[in-house]
């Protein structure tokens, strides 16, 4: 399930199968341009970077953005036709491809407001679902995703730690669990080492970041 899927730095995350498939470009070391669809789940400078999306993108790419960075998204060259408003928990069908939004928000924490409607991803590839959380603690919404991989933050600080992140995924129990947001700017690599070594038996546990 893990073939062709790269996790290039903190939540970038590039997926290689039907489509080429960018989430939240960020201190890329190469010049891509073959993004498909690149996905962004808000607004933060982390997880919205002009100059790495420029490094992903070309001028056939699809960019799926929350509504508060439509003039962004306009400014880095994309037409009104190439920009996507993703809304929360909507369905959206992309160059074939299935796209749900399911909320991403702190519950103990002020830097990701509910209100602020960000997101994380479900995307449907050959048959398989994978759970992109985004910035996220445990919330009502995801602990009831049904995924086959999920791709969930440990580092802490401005979302689930290692230990929280252990607890959702062995809540939701999806056959991968892959850590991300970490090793940049926040989180650590004993952090997601921690995290797989948290999860329950019949859960696999993959470290990708290299």
């Amino acid at each position: 399930m893990l073939e062709n899927i790269e996790v290039l730095n903190h939540n970038c995350i590039r997926f290689k199968k039907e489509k080429i498939i960018y989430t939240d470009p960020f201190q890329l070391n190469s010049e891509y341009q073959d993004a498909d669809i690149i996905l962004i789940t808000h607004s933060h400078y982390d997880h919205f970077s002009e100059e790495d999306i420029e490094k992903v993108k070309n001028k056939n790419t699809i960019i799926c953005v929350t509504e508060d960075l439509q003039d962004r998204a306009l400014a880095l060259g994309f037409s009104k036709e190439k920009i996507i408003l993703v809304k929360l928990n909507q369905t959206y069908q992309i160059l074939g491809i299935e796209i749900k939004t399911i909320p991403a928000y702190n519950t103990n924490k002020k830097f990701h407001p509910k209100e602020n409607n960000w997101v994380g991803y479900l995307l449907n590839l050959q048959g398989k679902v994978y759970y992109v959380a985004g910035d996220t603690d445990i919330t009502e919404e995801n602990k009831i995703t049904h995924c086959d991989v999920a791709f969930v933050p440990v580092g802490g600080t401005y979302t689930m730690d290692s230990k929280e992140a252990a607890e959702l995924v062995n809540e939701i129990r999806p056959t991968i669990a892959v850590p991300v947001h970490y090793g940049s700017v926040v989180g650590t690599e004993e952090d997601a080492e921690m995290f797989v070594q948290s999860l329950e038996k019949g859960i696999d546990g993959r470290i990708l970041m290299n």
